[in-house]
């Protein structure tokens, strides 16, 4: 059943009888093309059961993983062939009928391997030009409905908005800048069906139902994790007493940690994985509770000291580096003990309000503190290659 070539019926149609600059596809007679319509749909059916029969009746794993990802690779290359032989036909509904009936069906056999035979891929490899293209223009429809469909769960929408803008400033990056993989296309097509079977929970807990989805995805944005924190700042702020705020961090520390994890899966490569992050961020924030508590019990020794006269407005220094940038340069500087301060926290409240950036005026020193637990790859290149620039200044003296 499987000897040969079983693609071979679909490629010559689709690189010579159906190619434009090979054949004079425009003259096709109309019996022809129901013909081939119909043929269309029944050497799927059969290409459908080639590729079932080739992973259920081989008993070598090498020789499985082989043909399965030959006939993933050769139907893509057709999938490009198909798409390019359509630009000429605009004007021509006939072959545009076809070649459209041709894309669906191979559309749908990809669809059979990707999501049934996913393991048998080189899911690293880079995602053809053309097909990224098709995935890309799938992925920028199916994520906007999402937002239609829960419009009425206002809570959802900043963080569904804000999911959209990530997904698509990922799928927009220039392709010198990143090759995008099959592995990544694979996880945007689950967090699209995830989204588009939300069940929305009427309970009103921290940690929503669209978080359960993005945290047990590895959803590891920096935004998204910014803003995660931020909401679980809030909530554990809104309690006065410092004793009650830790009780209520180790709650929330807690309800994260038994939230379901999905092994392999993670949203962008190039980022520490999400739940890393904001476990090392809950960590830092119970140690600075803990700090602030022990100081409010036992209270250094010494006299009272006399108020301090309001200070004048502070001149701040203007530094090219970002808030973010700042941020792993002084905890770096706090961790090595090269100042001395009670706490991390200290560090940034007494240097901070002295910085500026050209784009922010003032900064926050809590929120710089904050995201200093969260670093990206990007911004530790950026210090790095700052730091070697000072060395070498520092040599040249």
């Amino acid at each position: 059943m499987c000897e040969g070539y079983v693609l071979e019926w679909l490629d010559t149609l689709i690189s010579v009888t159906l190619n434009p600059l090979k054949s004079e596809v425009g003259s096709i007679p109309p019996e022809d093309i129901n013909k081939l319509q119909n043929l269309i749909i029944q050497e799927k059916d059969k290409v459908q059961s080639a590729i079932k029969f080739t992973v259920f009746n081989l008993n070598d794993e090498t020789a499985i993983k082989c043909a399965i990802k030959n006939y993933h690779s050769s139907l893509v290359s057709l999938l490009d062939q198909a798409l390019e032989n359509k630009g000429p036909f605009a004007e021509n509904a006939a072959p545009q009928a076809i070649l459209d009936n041709i894309i669906s069906c191979i559309e749908e056999l990809l669809f059979l391997i990707e999501r049934r035979f996913t393991s048998y891929l080189g899911i690293d490899e880079r995602v053809p030009a053309t097909y990224f293209d098709l995935l890309k223009k799938e992925l920028l429809k199916r994520l906007p409905r999402t937002i239609k469909k829960h419009r009425e769960q206002h809570s959802l929408i900043p963080v569904l908005e804000l999911i959209i803008r990530e997904v698509e400033a990922f799928l927009n990056l220039p392709s010198d800048k990143h090759k995008h993989t099959f592995r990544e296309m694979f996880y945007l097509k689950d967090l699209c069906v995830e989204l588009e079977f939300l069940e929305y929970n009427d309970d009103a807990t921290l940690y929503t139902t669209l978080d359960e989805v993005l945290i047990r995805m590895n959803f590891n944005s920096k935004t998204y994790i910014y803003n995660l924190t931020e909401r679980i700042a809030a909530h554990i702020n809104s309690v006065e007493q410092p004793s009650e705020r830790m009780e209520c961090l180790l709650f929330d520390l807690k309800s994260f940690k038994q939230l379901h994890k999905k092994p392999g899966m993670i949203f962008l490569t190039q980022n520490a994985v999400l739940h890393k992050q904001v476990d090392n961020w809950f960590s830092q924030e119970i140690f600075y509770l803990e700090k602030k508590i022990h100081y409010a019990i036992v209270p250094l020794k010494g006299g009272e000291q006399k108020s301090a006269p309001k200070d004048k407005e502070k001149e701040k220094l203007l530094s090219i580096l970002s808030v973010d940038q700042m941020a792993l340069i002084l905890r770096a500087a706090d961790d090595l003990r090269i100042v001395m301060a009670r706490s991390l926290n200290s560090v940034f409240k007494n240097i901070v309000p002295f910085l500026s950036t050209p784009y922010q005026e003032n900064i926050s020193y809590d929120s710089m503190r904050s995201k200093s637990y969260s670093a990206e790859g990007r911004d530790k290149e950026i210090v790095t290659e700052t730091l070697q620039q000072m060395i070498k200044k520092i040599n040249e003296y």
